[in-house]
């Protein structure tokens, strides 16, 4: 790995099955494994998207693995048969965890009550197969902290994908003994402002690293790449900056959170 660090990195959330990564994307895998990011989790944010993530990730661990969940702006389409899809999609090895699943009040691509419906039924469907929850909250943390309170003692773990929120956002998820997903949103010196001093509130094994590529480009990164896509190899920009604000080496960083990644999606 770069700057002398020798532990491999693990980004918990990529979206490899976007049409941005279809001309290259196994270029894209073999620039995060030379940049030290040798284990890649991709997400599913939809049924098709789900399949095309265990698709990709099928037989090729311990380099790719894959969530299968369906996003809350598609939540409108959920229904019985869905619950059914994500139940043969999960009982695949490859695929490590229930999601990306959540609430998101900012944009209500769908409907509130649409949204608490499918997020419900897919955190019942993860406590039934004990396979812990990827989870997204835009501007939801009130009804999304009741559902995973309620539901805590049945599910088994979850991480709260590209945090943004609050010091009692972060500590309300953290008492739910919850993992915090941080992405390139900490190397923004306009968004990451009141995000940056959190660093040193999240403990050592909650916390994970994520590039949500092809979004979220960090700021940082010079030079910036032309198309202005983000992409794995450039997690090695999200640890920095974690590690900056984190007050800690960046080699703890890495070590600690590629620890917890592989303990969280059961990765050996």
């Amino acid at each position: 790995m770069s700057q002398g660090m020798s532990s491999e990195l693990v980004d918990i959330g990529v979206n490899l099955t976007n049409k941005a990564f279809h001309s290259d994307r196994e270029l894209v895998i073999d620039r995060a494994r030379a940049a030290g990011v040798t284990t890649l989790i991709v997400t599913g944010t939809s049924l098709e998207a789900s399949a095309q993530a265990l698709a990709l990730a099928s037989d090729r661990a311990p380099t790719l693995y894959a969530t299968a969940g369906v996003h809350p702006h598609d939540a409108s389409s959920f229904d019985a048969a869905s619950v059914a899809r994500l139940k043969a999609l999960a009982s695949h090895a490859a695929v490590r965890a229930l999601g990306e699943c959540g609430l998101d009040y900012d944009r209500n691509y769908s409907p509130r009550a649409a949204q608490l419906h499918a997020f419900e039924a897919q955190i019942e469907l993860a406590a039934e197969l004990q396979l812990p929850l990827f989870l997204h909250d835009r501007e939801a943390h009130g009804d999304l902290h009741a559902l995973l309170k309620r539901y805590r003692d049945r599910i088994v773990d979850g991480v709260v994908h590209c945090f943004t929120g609050t010091r009692a956002e972060l500590h309300a998820y953290l008492d739910l003994d919850l993992h915090i997903g941080i992405t390139g949103w900490i190397c923004d010196e306009r968004r990451g402002v009141e995000l940056r001093p959190l660093m040193r509130d999240i403990p050592a094994d909650r916390l994970m690293l994520e590039t949500d590529a092809p979004y979220l480009l960090p700021r940082t990164l010079r030079p910036p790449p032309a198309n202005r896509r983000n992409e794995p190899a450039f997690l090695t920009e999200v640890l920095a900056g974690v590690a900056q604000f984190a007050g800690r080496p960046a080699a703890e960083v890495a070590e600690q959170t590629t620890r917890t990644a592989r303990a969280f999606f059961r990765i050996r």
